[in-house]
């Protein structure tokens, strides 16, 4: 029982690492599927760099934050960022054109990919259990304690 509580902050290290690795290629190689993911939130931001470049700079982000999370003593700040990055994920994926379910031409061919927004989501509730058991350290950052006190006595 010891050894599941002293290593179970791998298993979303293991999920968020297996979600984010797997689509670094994708991101700094230019598949149809991410160009037309950061065209479509480039052009719903007005922001052309983000339709050229955004795919590298999140892939780049995720990769940091993979890294982060596989160090334990950095692993709140990798959490952080995970879980920024998903909850933009998930938000372009509502409010955009983009959708939940990713429709996107290739080769002439409509193309679907449903799953994206759903790893989004596990990957985002993962982060944020993470950020949630180490919100002392973060806290601790800002100066502030995660235990609260009575401050109203003098």
């Amino acid at each position: 029982m010891d050894f599941i509580k002293k290593h179970i902050e791998w298993i979303p290290v293991l999920i968020i690492a297996g979600i984010f690795l797997p689509t670094l290629p994708m991101k700094f190689g230019g598949a149809p599927v991410t160009d037309h993911i950061f065209m479509t939130v480039g052009q719903f931001l007005g922001l052309g760099f983000f339709e050229t470049s955004g795919a590298k700079i999140i892939g780049s982000l995720e990769l940091l934050s993979v890294i982060l999370l596989l160090v334990p003593k950095l692993r709140a700040f990798g959490a952080l960022l995970a879980s920024g990055l998903m909850a933009g994920a998930i938000f372009f994926h509502l409010a955009s054109p983009l959708g939940v379910v990713v429709r996107w031409q290739e080769n002439g061919e409509m193309q679907e990919m449903p799953d994206l927004f759903i790893m989004a989501i596990i990957a985002f509730a993962s982060a944020l259990w993470l950020v949630l058991r180490h919100k002392d350290t973060l806290l601790a950052i800002l100066g502030k304690s995660g235990t609260s006190s009575d401050d109203t006595t003098s």
